[in-house]
């Protein structure tokens, strides 16, 4: 419809009669027309035809009503986000070929008519909506939808986005994402697009930086988009999902033996202020791998993986960190990053990880790639949502949390998983400080609820020197009955971690013990708990940032350790497992165990 609105009716559409036959005839012929029969002018959304003709005389040559009166007096076309031409049928009483007409020179009905028919515009876009509400008279911003997406226009020719965050009257309040230094409110101008937030998506997006509103800043060029998306993502059918069933190796042993990840699977990182959260995750990245090939995949070839990082109101240095190891690995072709820094606007935190999700959607469902998305920090995230919530003055929850962030957080992590017909795959890592350690905070608790298990960095561990400092006690992984066992890794790999988890928890009431009434009142079996409980800290949990263990050699880790114990006292484990493996010290590996996805 050109540069905006419904253009007025023109020409032979408005071919109209005061009554006799000619109203009737003309009323017949624009009811029957149809989309292949409009002019060209019509098709393409400037003009609209008359439905009824002289219908607002109302009157046909016997006097009669004409047809349709009752409902409307014409219809306009208009042209939506697609391109599709939509007819909007205007209330009785509305001419656009008369003057303009005020607001109160309607009627209580025509206004609540018209009204209604505006708000049914609401899929028109850009500036052919401002032209229609002009034309209409009506205030645009009356019309807001909440989560519509405004467009700002500086006095230098700058652009600024912003969303709907609440909508009174004639007054609609907008969060800019860039925020609201420098905006002259007098000779800013908005735009009100219609529609939401969609971000432009391609497989060129590998390889290059992005800001937390998905700009590039990494001087690259523009990236030329396959599709636009909605960051929301699209539900999927709890009926087509896969369960997750392939373990990913990630070569760090309190992981893969007693917290094994399945690929699908969203499992957070638990962690505080100053502990290595960051350098697990990236090594994590580096060392992530199949344990075994499986006929459900589609392509084993590093080709098929890809990472999506995803920061928020972290510090440069983080940032760098990830970046640089990325670099020096050389995986950085098959890494999309999404950077809000902590000196970037609070409110780009909210569209972060959905941008960051939506892009790790495209390439996983429809490029068919195995996606690793690792979100930080997301404690970051729900301050801003926070935030958001007091500026629109809700009534707020825990520690001043809304009280829909339980449902916020899992828009988040429950797009995470396997769609079946699709080769692809997408397994989410969020990372996430505990404000003073504390586990039973908010942000913590309702990410436990939602997420397949947790993977908890204790602070006693890490002062001991002791990497990576993961307590395996409060760490759990929901999905590791599925992905273990014969023919995925070994059949006696449930039996060691449940023993291992016996003997270590045991081993720490031990140590609680010793504490109170010394060493010398332990037993022998106490004191073989304490010795296993020192050993299986330094050398089963401690290892190399870049130490890639297979999950095969930290089983035999494991049997090792609990040679510690005669076979009597390892009463988790099944008698045909322990005269397989007890005596096997120093057997060869599983021929399995080749980790290249």
């Amino acid at each position: 419809m050109g540069d905006g609105g419904a253009e007025r009716d023109r020409g032979p559409a408005r071919r109209e009669s005061r009554g006799g036959r000619g109203g009737d005839r003309g009323g017949a012929e624009d009811s029957g027309v149809d989309a292949g029969r409009r002019s060209p002018r019509e098709i393409a959304g400037t003009a609209a035809s008359s439905r009824a003709g002289s219908r607002e005389s109302g009157a046909d040559s016997d006097g009669q009503p004409g047809l349709g009166e009752a409902d409307h007096c014409r219809r306009i076309l208009v042209r939506d986000a697609k391109g599709t031409i939509r007819e909007i049928v205007l209330p009785k009483g509305l001419d656009l070929d008369r003057p303009k007409r005020t607001r109160t020179s309607f009627t209580a009905e025509q206004l609540y008519h018209l009204e209604m028919e505006f708000q049914r515009c609401q899929y028109v876009v850009g500036r052919e909506r401002t032209e229609l509400a002009r034309q209409l008279n009506l205030s645009e911003t009356q019309f807001a939808q909440y989560a519509e997406i405004v467009n700002f226009t500086l006095p230098d020719g700058t652009q600024r986005s912003g969303q709907v965050l609440e909508v009174s009257g004639t007054k609609a309040i907008v969060q800019v994402f860039e925020g609201t230094s420098g905006i002259d409110a007098q000779k800013t101008t908005c735009e009100f697009t219609g529609d939401i937030l969609r971000t432009p998506v391609s497989e060129d997006m590998l390889g290059r930086v992005f800001n937390g509103s998905g700009k590039p800043i990494d001087k690259g060029p523009v990236v030329m988009a396959e599709d636009f998306l909605d960051i929301n993502g699209q539900p999927i059918n709890p009926h087509d999902r896969i369960y997750p069933e392939e373990m990913i190796q990630t070569g760090i042993s309190p992981i893969d033996v007693m917290n094994s990840i399945a690929r699908g699977q969203k499992i957070p990182i638990f962690s505080a202020a100053g502990l290595p959260h960051n350098e697990i995750a990236a090594q994590i990245c580096r060392q992530a791998g199949l344990v075994k090939k499986s006929k459900a995949v589609l392509d084993y070839h590093d080709d098929n993986f890809a990472i999506v990082f995803a920061a928020m109101g972290v510090n440069m240095e983080t940032a760098r960190f990830f970046k640089s190891d990325f670099e020096q690995n050389g995986t950085m072709g098959n890494v999309c990053l999404f950077l809000n820094l902590a000196n970037d606007p609070t409110i780009e935190r909210i569209i972060t990880p959905r941008l960051a999700l939506t892009t790790a959607e495209f390439l996983a469902y429809q490029c068919e790639k195995h996606v690793l998305v690792i979100l930080t920090d997301m404690s970051s995230y729900a301050e801003a949502l926070r935030e958001v919530s007091a500026a629109r003055e809700e009534v707020p929850g825990r520690r001043g949390f809304p009280g829909y962030m339980y449902t916020d957080l899992a828009t988040i992590y429950e797009r995470a998983g396997r769609v079946g017909g699709r080769g692809g795959s997408i397994t989410q890592i969020p990372i996430l400080t505990m404000p003073n350690d504390d586990i039973t905070h908010p942000i913590p608790d309702l990410t436990g609820f939602i997420t397949e298990g947790q993977i908890y960095v204790d602070r006693q561990l890490h002062n001991r020197q002791i990497y990576p400092p993961i307590n395996v006690l409060p760490s759990l992984s929901r999905l590791m009955k599925s992905a273990i066992g014969e023919g995925m890794t070994r059949k006696d790999h449930g039996d060691v971690s449940n023993q291992l988890y016996a003997c270590y928890a045991i081993g720490k009431d031990v140590q609680a013990m010793k504490a109170v009434v010394g060493e010398e009142a332990l037993t022998s079996e106490d004191l073989l708990y304490l010795e296993f409980l020192h050993k299986f800290e330094k050398n089963f949990i401690n290892q190399g940032p870049y130490e890639n263990r297979s999950v095969f050699e930290s089983l035999d880790l494991g049997w090792k350790l609990l040679r510690i114990f005669p076979k009597e006292m390892l009463k988790r484990i099944p008698q045909s497992v322990l005269d397989e493996f007890y005596s096997r010290e120093g057997a060869p590996q599983d021929p399995a165990s080749d980790t290249a996805l």
